[in-house]
């Protein structure tokens, strides 16, 4: 695994981190305003929440970036077409 590698690995997992981490507290301010047990729940669901979030917009980044690569081919030329 090379530099830029690693790189891209840490900035992936510091962001999982960070959107779990939004999710868990806003999880559990949700959850505390009806009672201590729903705001652990809530911490904890919101943090699975995010951490998918995060792995769902890494993903479809990744799908975007390797969209916007490709050289499409049109499949048909408009020339050739007859009426």
């Amino acid at each position: 695994m090379d530099f830029a590698d690693t790189k891209a690995h840490v900035k992936h997992v510091l962001l999982r981190a960070r959107y779990a981490a939004i999710g868990a507290a806003v999880g559990a301010a949700i959850g505390a305003v009806f009672s201590r047990n729903a705001a652990s729940t809530g911490g904890a669901i919101g943090a699975l929440a995010g951490a998918t979030v995060a792995d769902t917009r890494d993903t479809a980044s990744t799908f975007l970036e390797d969209a916007k690569e490709k050289e499409f081919v049109p499949l048909s030329n408009g020339d050739d077409e007859q009426n």
